[in-house]
């Protein structure tokens, strides 16, 4: 509890130090290791500390322990939404900007919201909420991490839909770990801590394999390790001027293969801090009514998760890729060009092997940077 007060402080002088939006940001492994009640025991220090602090969302998930921490703390109540013959709930936005407490606590951070609300995420409601100078005090699992969503879906074989950018995680003024060992989540588990009772053999079954712990565990440390010592070099390090780091995305039309390029290029850029684009040349075997009518939904959905992650995306014809790369790399000041392993024959590649020597020359005499990502 010492720790869980020292933290608590900490996050009471950055909301002294300035009257924009603090955020504080809580990862967690797996569901079920405390990050919501380590959110309502800080919100208690916060109010013994005298901040005004109010719950925005909260979801126990019926867990007894974290229902109990409720009491005393004030509620904004939720925005009731009808919803195809159902009665939902969300976080209201306005209702938290009008109160406009000192921080609030929002719970689900990942959340996609229903269908009509004016932001498609929750993370977005977090943004807006931040912008009105109110403080935020959040929690999410690292699967729900864009940037890590091949890493996770390898872990455990599971596509996780709803996702936040890596970019909105760096904003974060703190961050902090909630860390568990794999031995005491799942006895955790198996006493109905965490879900209901018909649910629990599931998840045994799928993410709360212990070897899947583990390695989400190790995710979620090093993401809060790499968090740390940025915000560490962002604060120790002067910028150099002219420097620069700017990432480009080269994608084709293969959709799985370009939303791991662009994911990749998203977390780096996120990581030092600088713009990114994603570039799509169109030659003239991929114009239209040449490509699949999937292959064209796909590229048009990583175009859009482009953006959502923060991205620009170039669009244009060019009968020689690699021309087309060094062209807009060197238009757009970028540092590092990020590509794909080619998936073409040998014999094809020995036909553009000239062609690429060249382009690997010209990106050297103009200082960028090469990366083929897996």
């Amino acid at each position: 509890m010492d720790e869980d007060r020292k933290s608590a402080e900490y996050f009471l002088n950055l909301i002294k130090q300035s009257k924009r939006g603090k955020f504080k940001l809580y990862i967690g492994m797996i569901a079920g290791v405390g990050k919501t009640y380590r959110m309502l025991q800080e919100a208690h220090i916060l109010l013994e500390g005298g901040v005004d602090v109010k719950i925005g969302y909260i979801d126990t998930h019926n867990r007894r322990e974290t229902e109990a921490l409720l009491d005393g703390i004030p509620v904004i109540p939720r925005r009731k939404i009808f919803y195809k013959g159902k009665e939902l709930e969300e976080l209201d936005v306005q209702a938290v900007i009008g109160l406009h407490p000192e921080a609030v606590i929002i719970d689900e951070l990942a959340h996609s919201n229903v269908e009509g609300s004016k932001n498609e995420k929750r993370w977005q409601d977090v943004l807006e909420i931040l912008e009105a100078g109110i403080n935020v005090i959040s929690a999410v699992n690292v699967q729900h991490m864009e940037g890590l969503n091949e890493e996770v879906r390898k872990i455990t074989g599971i596509e996780v839909s709803e996702r936040i950018p890596d970019r909105f995680v760096a904003m974060a003024d703190e961050v902090v770990n909630i860390d568990l060992s794999a031995d005491d989540l799942i006895t955790r588990l198996k006493d109905g801590k965490i879900y209901s009772s018909d649910k629990i053999q599931a998840a045994l079954d799928n993410f709360f394999k212990t070897e899947h712990i583990l390695r989400l565990r190790e995710l979620a440390l090093k993401e809060v390790a790499s968090h740390v010592l940025k915000k560490a070099d962002d604060e120790t390090l002067s910028p150099q001027p002219g420097l620069h780091n700017n990432f480009m995305a080269c994608i084709g039309s293969n959709g799985k293969k370009a939303n791991n390029i662009i994911r990749k290029t998203a977390r780096l850029s996120s990581y030092y801090s600088g713009e990114w684009y994603v570039l799509y040349v169109q030659t003239p075997h991929e114009g239209v009514g040449k490509i699949a009518l999937n292959s064209q939904r796909k590229l048009i959905n990583s175009f859009k998760m482009a953006v959502e992650l923060g991205g620009q995306v170039i669009q244009l014809k060019h009968k020689n890729i690699p021309e087309a790369i060094l062209e807009q790399a060197v238009k757009k000041n970028v540092s590092t060009v990020c590509i794909g392993m080619p998936y073409i024959s040998r014999w094809r590649m020995l036909l553009y092997l000239g062609t690429y020597k060249k382009m690997l020359r010209e990106l050297k005499k103009e200082g960028i940077d090469l990366i083929i990502l897996s």
